[in-house]
């Protein structure tokens, strides 16, 4: 019988535009999260829009209205597997309106 991998549970908080969403992002992709085809897409669609440095925020960032505002509204969750672990990540808001999100978020998150 195999070894069971561990489970790596993150929740990322922080100050509105603080980064968290584009290390997140650049986290998934980096630990092979989402593929490379994929976020030359947003690379692309965030470049027509004229936010090209928000590609590996947009990951994460996927209501129109935080795309447009470059901000996250509603956190997200993502889920991957590495050849070690079993990762889930949520993403919450850092802007002061939406707080009340992200303490739903975190304080739902299974640990």
């Amino acid at each position: 019988m195999g070894k069971e991998k561990l489970h790596i549970n993150i929740v990322v908080i922080g100050h509105v535009d603080s980064g968290k969403s584009t290390t997140t992002g650049h986290l998934i992709y980096k630990c092979g999260g989402i593929d490379k085809r994929t976020i030359e897409k947003f690379e692309k669609e965030a470049a027509e829009m004229g936010k090209g440095s928000f590609k590996y925020a947009w990951v994460l960032d996927k209501l129109k209205a935080e795309r447009e505002r470059g901000i996250t509204i509603d956190i997200s969750l993502w889920k991957f597997e590495t050849s070690k672990y079993y990762v889930t990540i949520i993403d919450a808001p850092g802007h002061r309106d939406f707080i009340k999100n992200m303490i739903t978020g975190a304080g739902s998150f299974k640990y």
